[in-house]
C-alpha cells in the first residue's frame, strides 16, 4: 500500500516562503512520476507542478511559474515544493499525488495519478 504524508503547510503573509514535502512510503519511489495538486475552497482540484520520475523533467501551471519549484530526493522518498512570493490566491489545501504507471513523462491530470496524500493547509494572508 503506497502512502504519501505531506508537511510543511501553514499560515504565511503575502511575499513570503513555505516549504511542502512529501514522504513516500510503499514501492519503489524512484520509478514514478510526482505531482502537487491544490484545491480552494468551493473550487475544483488543480493541476500545480509535477516531476518526472528521474527528476530531469518538471512542469508548471502558469500561475505558479515561475515562484514555485518541484523537486526530488530519490534517496530520501520525498519530492518538494518550495513557494516563493506567495499571494492570497495560493491559499488552498495542498496535495501531493503518485502517478499511475512507472517511468512516464510528465503528466498533469489528476486521473493520471493514483494515490494521494492527505493534504497540507497553505493560507496567504494579505
Amino acid at each position: 500500500q503506497v502512502q504519501l504524508v505531506e508537511s510543511g503547510g501553514g499560515l504565511v503573509q503575502a511575499g513570503g516562503s513555505l516549504r511542502l514535502s512529501c514522504a513516500a512510503s510503499g514501492r519503489t519511489f524512484a520509478n514514478y512520476g510526482m505531482g502537487w495538486f491544490r484545491q480552494a475552497p468551493g473550487k475544483e482540484r488543480e493541476f500545480v507542478s509535477a516531476i518526472t520520475w528521474s527528476g530531469l523533467s518538471t512542469y508548471y501551471a502558469d500561475s505558479v511559474k515561475g515562484r514555485f519549484t518541484i523537486s526530488r530526493d530519490n534517496a530520501k522518498n520525498t519530492v518538494y515544493l518550495q513557494m516563493n512570493r506567495l499571494n492570497p490566491e495560493d491559499t488552498a489545501v495542498y496535495y501531493c499525488a503518485a502517478d499511475r504507471d512507472r517511468f512516464r513523462a510528465v503528466v498533469t491530470t489528476t486521473h493520471e495519478y493514483r494515490y494521494w496524500g492527505q493534504g497540507t493547509q497553505v493560507t496567504v494572508s494579505s
